[in-house]
């Protein structure tokens, strides 16, 4: 028996051996230090310093969820940074990351303390992960502080996300709960003294109340009666389909009605001879190759540059070099080519598009900067080019400007006037708004509901995720701008959709099944 019991005991040393070895740099069995029954598991030192790798664990992993929830926006946050630094680089993955190997490396040495504590061994960490743990609490914490002041948006987007996560965020925490049972109900019982007991299990079983209870203040609109649902939101093409081709070109819109988008998106700017172009950014620097035709005009306004001028750059080259989108995946020989050979395009021209395939336009105007010879007449031209250039149904025509509205509604009726920020339900009715375009963050159900009672539709810009789009459904919206129609017209119904009788089984089942786990494993 003594033979068996020591065969056994040296066979499991080469496991505590990696477990030691990975977690405290203690590869050989006299460098380790078993824990007595009743007493701690770890010095007066490691005890101090364990809770900061409980807390270095739990920022990792809030900033791995908020960076990853970001992803709608990954494209704005490069695009922010390209403004600032000159160059194009995708930071959003860079981060993305960093974060997930952070989160990965201090759940590593959480799993790995919990095994040895478990295997009755004392905790000794060293001073290598000692060191990286605070790397981890910094670099979380200061990127978290960062996310909140520089891009305070970025928070309501974790909210919203929480509005469809929060019941499987639910099931993955108490599963890490019972986990945890194993290691909580085997120090409890190795506790010579009630205090401690009580200290060990207290707060185990507080949070695990907590956890029980939280469903019953979570709400999603997701969560919601059969037949209740509406229709599927309309896609509206954001520049057109900028992850297909290069934005507001040809190609783009042609991409977005070749995926059954309902409408189409742009950005108009006038060029110094007053032809209305389309264009985003101040500069021709990120869309066109402005700095191998005119090198020493690269800083120079768009607006300033003669439309003889503009038709000389090309728009589709840069796409191919930069790839402005994670997970763009790779074009077709024939689409490269495509790409390759886009000019700027024309507000007559994107006008005529639209027109012909029955397509919704709504359009960002920019206001030539001083000096510029059309400044007091950009509007003027741009209602020509859409009168009469290009002859466009006026129903098709969603007027977002609201300088001169009333202006525009006397020489142009029939266009859907549409505004950029809530206001209250009077205001919008005098001015004659049918449509609200606002930001997604500003995404509530009770305002949608609110509006739609007073015929009031409403769009949220720029949705790109299916769980962003999937809670803009669930939530009421009539569209959606966005970059990917190609992806989100395939959703056949809202992510997460399920009825409250259906969340009410997976909650309770849940409780039950991980009170049942639990209560087994400190019985045992």
């Amino acid at each position: 028996v003594v033979r068996r019991r020591l065969l056994q005991r040296y066979e499991h040393q080469p496991f505590i051996s990696c477990l030691a070895g990975f977690y405290s740099c203690r590869w050989k069995r006299y460098q380790r230090e078993r824990t007595e029954p009743g007493k701690c598991c770890c010095n007066m030192r490691e005890c101090m310093f364990f809770p900061l790798l409980v807390a270095a664990f739990c920022f990792s992993l809030v900033f791995l969820y908020t960076w990853g929830e970001g992803k709608n926006d990954y494209n704005g946050f490069d695009w922010y940074n390209y403004g600032n630094l000159g160059f194009w680089f995708l930071w959003s993955l860079l981060i993305l990351i960093v974060a997930a190997v952070l989160f990965a490396y201090t759940s590593l040495l959480l799993v790995l303390a919990m095994c040895l504590l478990a295997e009755g061994q004392q905790l000794y960490l060293h001073w290598s992960h000692k060191i990286g743990t605070f790397l981890v609490l910094g670099f979380t914490i200061s990127s978290l502080f960062a996310l909140s002041i520089l891009w305070r948006d970025h928070r309501k987007t974790v909210r919203l996300s929480f509005q469809v996560t929060a019941p499987y965020l639910h099931i993955g925490a108490i599963a890490i709960m019972v986990l945890l049972s194993w290691p909580v109900a085997l120090h409890a019982i190795r506790a010579d003294k009630k205090v401690i007991q009580v200290l060990i299990v207290g707060p185990y079983l507080a949070i695990l109340l907590f956890l029980f209870l939280i469903p019953l203040g979570m709400y999603s609109p997701c969560i919601r009666e059969k037949g209740t649902l509406g229709p599927k939101p309309a896609l509206i093409g954001h520049r057109g389909a900028p992850m297909l081709a290069p934005e507001n070109t040809e190609m783009s819109f042609l991409k977005t009605i070749e995926h059954g988008g309902d409408g189409l998106e742009t950005d108009v700017t006038i060029s110094y001879d007053g032809v209305p172009f389309l264009m985003h950014d101040d500069t021709l620097k990120r869309t066109t190759n402005v700095h191998e035709v005119y090198p020493n005009e690269t800083g120079k306004a768009a607006s300033f540059f003669s439309w003889d001028s503009l038709q000389k750059l090309n728009a589709g080259t840069w796409f191919l070099k930069n790839k402005p989108f994670l997970g763009m995946g790779s074009l077709s020989k024939a689409d490269q080519n495509q790409a390759m050979n886009q000019s700027i395009y024309t507000l007559s021209g994107f006008l005529r598009l639209a027109d012909s395939h029955n397509k919704l336009v709504i359009f960002d105007l920019y206001r030539p900067p001083e000096k510029h010879p059309y400044r007091n007449l950009w509007l003027r031209k741009v209602l020509d080019v859409i009168l009469k250039e290009s002859k466009i149904k006026r129903h098709l025509v969603l007027w977002l400007h609201n300088s001169v509205r009333s202006f525009v509604q006397s020489v142009a009726p029939g266009f859907q006037h549409t505004m950029g920020r809530k206001a209250p339900i009077e205001d919008l009715l005098k001015h004659n708004i049918v449509k609200l375009n606002l930001v997604y963050t500003d995404m509530s159900s009770e305002d949608i509901r609110k509006y739609a009672e007073a015929n009031i539709t409403t769009n949220f810009y720029v949705v790109n995720e299916p769980w962003l789009y999937s809670l803009a459904w669930c939530s009421g919206a009539h569209s959606v701008t966005t970059n990917a129609v190609h992806l989100l017209k395939d959703l056949s119904q809202p992510l997460f959709l399920m009825t409250p009788q259906q969340y009410n089984i997976m909650w309770i089942l849940t409780d039950l099944t991980s009170a049942f786990l639990i209560s087994l494993v400190f019985a045992l």
